[in-house]
């Protein structure tokens, strides 16, 4: 138990460190070429960076590589690590290449109708395989063995929240928070490499000098919801793919925002720590791509 908790915690520095370190790095090199590409603009009219999100994809590798230092569960350490980087690595691409021509599940598969490919739906696709894998890592040193049963239902919850994370990532530090909230008890569990990055990220998102964007808010999303699926019970997960993709549906017919906005409590949480400048960075896309 003490072990767990120690390899836990010093994940969670490690993260923790590089994301902030990283943070402080990209946010000064504006003026580099290469870093101008990952530019956006939020509400206000400032520019903020998407680096953030490469950033806290390093952090949570380097967390994941120290947890496996520190004695974790190499099935974990390697579904953690194929969910989060493989997740982070589409959310980079669609980030990079993607545009607001089709928003959405049904946007994106409406094109593909049409026989358009677009950047969100590939990042569907490599999301959803990413969740596959750390699936089938996981179903096969869980001592039930391997269930298809299991695989669909921790494919589904990784995929998912890797989305939901995403679908949040709309004011600053606000998808941050979520995965500080869902990886706080997972960190002696696989979550603390995305509990540290998250904190990591938290500076320079809060200030809206940088966002996740698709390729951080995924990989935090998708290795949190990992850690989840290492550690709950077949019931437990159930329950949170049902919360999962309820709030996915509604997404598509709800704003979180004005949601949040109306409750009070909600708004408090959200509001925490930001930096009073008005607005905040809008998403490259706020659903699956």
């Amino acid at each position: 138990m003490v072990a767990t908790l120690v390899r836990g915690l010093a994940s969670t520095a490690a993260a923790a460190a590089t994301a902030l370190v990283g943070g402080a790095v990209v946010t000064r090199t504006g003026n580099v070429p290469w870093v101008r590409r990952w530019s956006r603009t939020n509400h206000a009219g400032e520019p903020v960076t998407l680096l953030e999100g490469p950033v806290a994809v390093g952090a949570l590798a380097v967390g994941t590589l120290v947890g496996a230092a520190l004695g974790a569960p190499p099935s974990q350490v390697l579904a953690v690590g194929v969910a989060g980087v493989g997740s982070g690595l589409v959310g980079a691409y669609d980030d990079l290449h993607g545009s607001a021509q089709a928003r959405g599940f049904r946007g994106h598969l409406a094109a593909l109708r049409r026989g358009r490919v677009t950047s969100g739906t590939v990042k569907i696709v490599g999301v959803g395989l990413s969740g596959l894998a750390a699936a089938v890592v996981l179903g096969r040193h869980r001592a039930a063995g391997l269930g298809l049963v299991d695989v669909v239902v921790d494919t589904a919850l990784v995929a998912g929240t890797a989305n939901l994370v995403n679908l949040l990532d709309l004011r600053p530090g606000r998808a941050a928070k979520v995965v500080v909230l869902l990886a706080g008890g997972l960190a002696g569990a696989g979550g603390g490499p995305a509990l540290g990055a998250a904190v990591g990220s938290l500076p320079t998102d809060l200030t809206a000098r940088s966002m996740l964007g698709d390729c951080g808010a995924n990989a935090l999303g998708a290795a949190t919801a990992t850690a989840a699926a290492g550690t709950l019970d077949r019931p437990a997960r159930l329950v949170g793919l049902a919360a999962v993709v309820a709030l996915n549906a509604a997404s598509e017919r709800v704003s979180f925002t004005a949601v949040i906005a109306r409750t009070p409590a909600l708004a408090w949480l959200d509001g925490l720590g930001r930096d009073p400048a008005p607005g905040g960075p809008v998403s490259s896309e706020p659903g699956p791509g």
